[in-house]
Formats: structure tokens, sequence, C-alpha cells
């Protein structure tokens, strides 16, 4: 079996894959922000533009499935600007659709392909020593974070100026040109598998059956993205209907106060590094519920129910995010030669979850308006929560 080369990833590089990191995930979350323009745009209902944002997502999981595994096949450096490349031109076609059908469909297209984080976090993972490897995983993250706060801010400020087209064609351009970029400046790894694609594919649903520390994993951070896509989803709904009666831009600068977020991320990972995932996965999960309670409270409107919507969705972007290090440094420490496809199995549940998420908020916020949104956060975290609690009682009573 071929063996990754053992570089060592600096300090400046680091920080480049975490921009790269928020450019490819920036592209899932601006239509978020946008959804209410493109309703008004194609003539559509709101609730049925808030499937540009699913599709994104369920795209996503599809290609976390199908690609990420090339990650141990593959050298990284082609792989990710072939994908990156791929995706400028999926948005670009979005840009252009003209109609409802071919928009969900190029936005699906861009969210298999824009899969560069889950491509990026076991690359760096492998090339960095075992006591930097949550510091460095916060730090990707937090360029995560940074790409989906400003893609949804700059997205719902362009799209108010210029229309929903507009955003589109810029985080196109912006792809193209970061496939450009790390196409000359990744460092050469050397694949740790021969295998061949079908089998790598194959791996991925092996180890979710074979390691029950993954599947823990998985079910935690499907539960919590559940929850912060219901919120994000359903606060465009919220912020642009009567009780508010914004615009788009409301919900690119709500997102903007969340940015502590990406400050938090990398002390989460240092958190892990001294005391294990699971404190810090407690922590998040509680923290979930809690957040529930107080974004209840931004239904009533004006500045004090925008004040519970920013503490909430601050509260609910820190908690998620935090379990993702925890749990990503889990996955790291199970087996080294299979990162990638570890990954794999692990991010296709959280989007699936997010999928969900995003789906099931949509419908909730039909029937029983902004609470029923906040039900399904607390629903979510509740689930996350009963199954930590029984993994750690049946931890207590093992012999």
């Amino acid at each position: 079996m071929l063996k990754e080369e053992r570089a060592t990833l600096s300090r400046p590089m680091v920080l480049l894959l975490a921009v790269a990191c928020g450019v490819a995930v920036g592209n899932i979350y601006f239509p978020q922000a946008v959804s209410p323009l493109v309703a008004a745009g194609l003539h559509v209902a709101p609730g049925t533009a808030a499937l540009i944002v699913t599709a994104a997502q369920f795209g996503y999981a599809a290609g976390i499935f199908l690609l990420v595994p090339l990650g141990d096949r593959v050298p990284h450096r082609p792989l990710l600007a072939a994908l990156l490349s791929v995706t400028g031109l999926s948005l670009l076609a979005a840009s252009a659709a003209p109609g409802f059908l071919p928009l969900v469909a190029a936005s699906a297209l861009a969210g298999v392909t824009t899969v560069v984080a889950p491509l990026v976090a076991p690359m760096a993972a492998g090339l960095v020593p075992d006591g930097r490897r949550g510091a460095v995983t916060g730090t990707l993250l937090a360029g995560s974070i940074g790409g989906m706060l400003l893609s949804r801010a700059v997205g719902g400020a362009l799209g108010e100026w210029l229309g929903w087209r507009a955003p589109y064609v810029l985080a196109g351009a912006v792809s193209l040109a970061m496939a450009a970029v790390l196409a000359r400046t990744l460092p050469t790894t050397v694949p740790s598998s021969a295998q061949p694609y079908p089998a790598l594919v194959a791996a991925s649903l092996r180890l979710l059956r074979d390691e029950p520390e993954l599947r823990r994993s998985c079910v935690y951070q499907a539960a919590a993205f559940g929850a912060f896509t219901a919120v994000w989803t359903g606060a465009a709904l919220l912020l642009t209907g009567p009780a508010y009666g914004l615009g788009a831009q409301a919900v690119g600068l709500l997102a903007l106060v969340n940015v502590a977020t990406m400050l938090a991320t990398p002390a989460a990972g240092r958190a892990t590094d001294r005391r294990g995932p699971d404190a810090v996965n407690l922590v998040c999960f509680l923290a979930i519920l809690v957040s529930a309670g107080v974004l209840a409270l931004g239904g009533t409107g004006g500045a004090s129910g925008l004040a519970a919507l920013a503490l909430g969705t601050l509260l609910l972007d820190v908690a998620m995010q935090s379990g993702m290090v925890a749990n990503q440094v889990r996955i790291w420490a199970l087996r080294a030669d299979v990162r990638s496809r570890l990954n794999t199995a692990y991010m296709m549940c959280a989007f699936l979850g997010g999928g969900l998420g995003s789906w099931a908020a949509t419908r909730a916020y039909a029937h029983l308006g902004w609470p029923g949104v906040c039900a399904l956060v607390a629903a979510f975290a509740s689930l996350g929560l009963l199954r930590h609690l029984l993994r750690a009682r049946d931890a207590r009573t093992r012999p």
C-alpha cells in the first residue's frame, strides 16, 4: 500500500487551506440568503424557492459519498483544483438558469463538487503531528465558518443590489480563482491507497458498519447540523416575512453577528486536545437546547426579537462547529490510512442531517411558523444528547 508523504504544513499553508475551505463551503450557504430573491425573480413561492438550499445540501452529501474517497486514491493538488473548477462552472451555469428547475439542478451539481473542505481536513490531519491536530482542525473549520458567514452576507447584499443572479456569478468566479491558486501552491501528496474506485466508495460504508465511534460521531453531527440548517432556512423565511418585513440582506447581516464563531472553533480544538471529544460534545448539545429557547423569542419581532435571533444563532453556531471539531478529532484517531474514507462516511451523514433539517424546516414553518422551527431544533438536539447519555451510561456499566 502506498504511503502519504509526511510533509509538514506551514502556518501560511494552513491559512490558505482555511480560505479554500471557506470559498468552497460558502457555495452551500449563500443560497440561504438569496432564496427569497429567487422566489420573487422566478415567480415561485418562498417555500418552493428554499428548495435550492435543500438541493445544495443533498448534493453536497452525494459529493461527499462519491468524491471524497478519492482523497485516498488521487493526489490532492489536481483533485482539489479540478473540483473547484467544475464548481465554478456549475455556479456560472446557475446564474444563467432560465427557470427554477434548471437552477435547482445547477445548485445540486455545484453542491456535489464543492467538497473541498472534507478533502482538505483529512489531508491536513495526516500532515501535522498528533498534538496539533485539534488546533489545525479548528483553524480549517474557522475558515469554513468565515466562508459560511461572508457568503450569506455578501450574497444577500449583492442580491438586493444586482438581483439574485449576481451572487452566483461572484461565487463561480471566486471558485475558479481558488482552483488556479491551489493548482500552484498545494504540497505534493502521495495517495495512501491503490484500491479501485468502487472499492473506495464501498469502504466508507464498511467503515460505518465496523467502527462504532464513527457511527456515534455521525449521529452527533447529523443532529447538530440538522438543527443548524433548520434555523438558517427558517430565519430567511422569518426575516423576509410579515413579522419583520426585511430584505434578503438582513439574513446576511444576521450571519455576520456570528463572526465570533471563527474565534471559538480553534479554542474548541484546543479543549478537545486537552479534555477529549466527549466533554466538548456534551456541552455542545446542552448549548443547542438552550439556543432553541432563545431563538423562540425571535418570533416576537422588533428589536428584542432581532436580539434574540442574534444571540440564539450565535450560540447555535458555536455549539455546532465546536461539536464538529470534537467529532473529527475522534474519527481521525481511528485509522490513519483511511482518513478520507472515514471523513466520507462522517460528512455524508452530517449533510444528510443538514438536508433533512432544511426540508423539515420549510414544512415546520409552513404549518407551525417560527415556533415549529425552534421545536425542530430542540428535537434534533435532544436526539443527539440522548445518544450521548446512553453511551455514557453504557461506558459506566461496562466491565
